[in-house]
């Protein structure tokens, strides 16, 4: 016989699901899912649309990592024109700079905003403490001037982002084969030095520097709980240069083990030859895998982790002296633990600051080729754009008819390519707080909520729908009867 335990709606993350545990006599944990159970529906929404259309339509399913929804557009439509990556035509170095410059705005600023607003209450005050004091009004309370600094971190990457996407959401600033702005001196000075309204470049290095220190402190004090929590084996891939670290704009997909060997290494234009997606038909999420090594050998973890995981170097000098300690911490191998996302989010707050500042001292930025010119003779039809989302690995792929209007769109966002990894860490973490029990307690709806967060989902884009994620949990018994329900 066994239980079953629901936890329907899952909190504090962008989207819907539940968690459904199921128990065995002995309230044995025997299996654990995490259900998204919204519709998928922009892939058929953009059909039809004109295909220039596209990076501003779909980047509309999310108001969180809207700029990688749209530079990934922009790829996947440089190479429908002919002046993609898959062709001697590259667009101009201002171009390129230009969307580099927005894309790291975005991951300063959404790392910022999962990290402080998110995390950092949890490990502050516990993730045992009070609903309302771990959040970030609690954080506002407990440490003012803290939250002070991550409101003007923050702010100093939307404001950037504003100016290089040209609104403060869902920007207009990509084209095919190009940009249509480049970056005034003026505003350039704006970033480096601050105003009355934003701090200077170097106050904001100082602000993204503090915040991983916050993680050494919280390790520190709790460093058996965070190198056990929410343990997840699985495969690690990123975009990565030709020297195999991470490339957040282009590059290679190379996938490693658990002992960092390589995988296989791929043109992203070739992904679908390689992988794979799953159903079920309790969740409206995919499941993608690797096709050589199966579903569960082949699924992959993406993200600040498996970043992290991969990279070996970093060209910045803040972000390599922490990914150093990071490699030494781990002896060598990739790190498997939830709570390590937070440590891997940190480091690239710092990352993305100092890509950031070489950009913004770069006077390509302020030259005037922004548009490579295709002509009907290079037009394909078809495009792959790829990037890495604050959240990971990001894949859009349009065709388009004679006529240029869009006739397939397929979306696979980061959430989804971490959804099995997902699930094995609710599995993990209902195992360490849930066996022996057969009700649902506070800690242990915490505990689930701590796991799931670590890969900060944004289930709207994995299943392209509107909504908020609260937090359900269901217990059912062996024979599938509910024996206990709560909901944040």
């Amino acid at each position: 016989m066994s239980r079953k335990l629901i936890i329907d709606p899952v909190t504090r993350i962008e989207g819907h699901g539940k968690v459904v545990i199921q128990l065995d006599d002995d309230n044995k944990v025997i299996d654990a899912k995490l259900h998204v159970v919204e519709f998928r529906g922009f892939e058929k929404f953009i059909q039809g649309h004109p295909y220039w259309e596209a990076p501003m339509l779909l980047q509309r399913i999310c108001g969180i990592c809207f700029v990688s929804h749209h530079v990934c557009g922009a790829k996947a439509l440089d190479d429908m024109v002919g002046v993609g990556y898959s062709t001697h035509n590259l667009i101009t170095p201002t171009a390129e700079k230009m969307r580099r410059l927005g894309h790291y705005a975005q991951q300063l600023q959404s790392h910022a905003t999962a990290y402080f607003y998110l995390l950092v209450p949890e490990m502050l005050f516990g993730m045992d403490a009070a609903p309302e004091k771990r959040n970030v009004l609690g954080l506002a309370v407990a440490n003012p001037e803290l939250v002070k600094r991550v409101v003007m971190l923050r702010k100093w990457g939307q404001e950037l982002i504003t100016a290089v996407l040209g609104k403060r959401m869902h920007g207009i600033s990509s084209i095919p084969g190009g940009v249509n702005n480049n970056l005034t001196a003026e505003v350039r000075d704006r970033f480096i030095k601050g105003d009355a309204t934003i701090p200077s470049m170097e106050q904001m290095l100082d602000y993204a520097q503090e915040g991983l220190q916050l993680f050494y402190d919280f390790h520190e004090k709790n460093r058996v709980m965070v190198d056990s929590f929410g343990d997840a084996p699985a495969l690690d891939m990123c975009l990565v240069d030709d020297n195999g670290d991470v490339d957040y704009y282009h590059g290679k997909l190379r996938i490693i083990d658990n002992d960092k060997k390589i995988v296989r290494e791929l043109d992203y234009h070739d992904y679908l030859d390689h992988f794979s997606e799953a159903t079920e038909e309790w969740s409206y999420m995919k499941f993608p895998f690797l096709k050589e090594l199966g579903r569960e050998k082949g699924s992959v973890r993406v993200g600040a982790l498996a970043r992290v995981n991969i990279t070996k170097s970093y060209s910045t000098p803040l972000a390599q002296a922490a990914l150093e300690k990071f490699h030494a911490y781990n002896k060598g191998k990739s790190s498997t633990k939830a709570m390590h996302t937070n440590w891997a989010r940190a480091i690239e707050i710092i990352h993305s600051a100092e890509l950031i500042k070489e950009l913004l001292n770069d006077p390509d930025l302020q030259k005037e080729q922004l548009v490579v010119a295709a002509t009907e003779s290079m037009w394909k039809g078809e495009g792959v754009g790829v990037v890495e989302a604050p959240r990971g690995t990001l894949l859009h792929h349009y065709r388009a008819d004679k006529e240029g209007n869009i006739t397939f769109a397929n979306l696979i966002v980061a959430t989804t390519q971490n959804n099995q990894v997902m699930n094995r860490t609710v599995r993990s973490v209902a195992e360490a707080y849930l066996d022996g029990q057969a009700e649902i307690t506070e800690g242990m709806m915490n505990a689930i909520e701590v796991g799931i967060r670590a890969f900060d989902p944004c289930l709207s884009c994995a299943t392209h729908a509107l909504g908020e994620m609260p937090l359900e949990v269901t217990l059912l018994d062996a024979k599938g009867n509910q024996i206990d329900e709560r909901r944040k």
